[in-house]
């Protein structure tokens, strides 16, 4: 056997099928997962040809940063299957209670101060957090927020994870990073007990 095979990034997983195991670039997440597939081709555009190598501490936050993508692609899946509006909306209001809002939180409190009160990363970014929250939050307009939340939640992933993070990770000293460790403790991602599963096309 090769060097190469026992790779962690091209072993096949045991009991699985021979299909390599795919490491996303950015969070670390199993890329061929059940479910996660048919997000490969836009999380393609957060990689760079050089993998970026997050730090330790800023992983778990990355994390959540793919599963906040995966989100947007349900809410595609949804509209593309005339899914009814508040079907989405149990489940949007479940993820940010969940997962979306305590991410926020850890990131205000943990990881933007490392940078100046004043910076306009930070500035975007609590900006963007401020009207993703209105429009979780919305039950007048559901249709129209979802939406928005769909295109919004995935760009402003994007700007952190391609911009606000590499600029916290390049400045961030060494206690910065273990302060960020010590006090953010992330919540493992499962979905599996959410029975409606609105964005998986009904076989016929």
């Amino acid at each position: 056997m090769s060097e190469q095979d026992n790779h962690p990034s091209t072993k096949a997983r045991s009991g699985a099928s021979k299909e390599p195991v795919k490491i996303c670039n950015v969070c670390g997440d199993l890329r061929n997962e059940p479910g996660k597939k048919e997000l490969l081709n836009s999380h393609k555009s957060m990689e760079n040809k050089k993998p970026i190598k997050r730090h330790e501490a800023l992983k778990p936050l990355s994390r959540d940063h793919h599963h906040g993508l995966l989100l947007c692609w349900k809410l595609r899946q949804g509209f593309k299957f005339q899914v009814e509006p508040r079907r989405m909306k149990k489940y949007t209001n479940w993820f940010k209670t969940k997962y979306l809002y305590p991410h926020f939180e850890a990131e205000e409190e943990f990881v933007f101060p490392v940078l100046e009160e004043e910076d306009p990363m930070v500035k975007k970014a609590l900006a963007e957090h401020r009207r993703l929250r209105r429009l979780f939050d919305d039950e007048s307009e559901i249709t129209k927020s979802l939406s928005l939340i769909e295109e919004e939640l995935d760009a402003h992933i994007r700007f952190e994870e391609r911009i606000l993070f590499n600029e916290v990770q390049k400045i961030a000293s060494p206690k910065e990073f273990e302060e960020i460790e010590k006090r953010h403790h992330a919540v493992p991602f499962s979905d599996d007990l959410w029975e409606d599963h609105f964005w998986e096309q009904k076989k016929k």
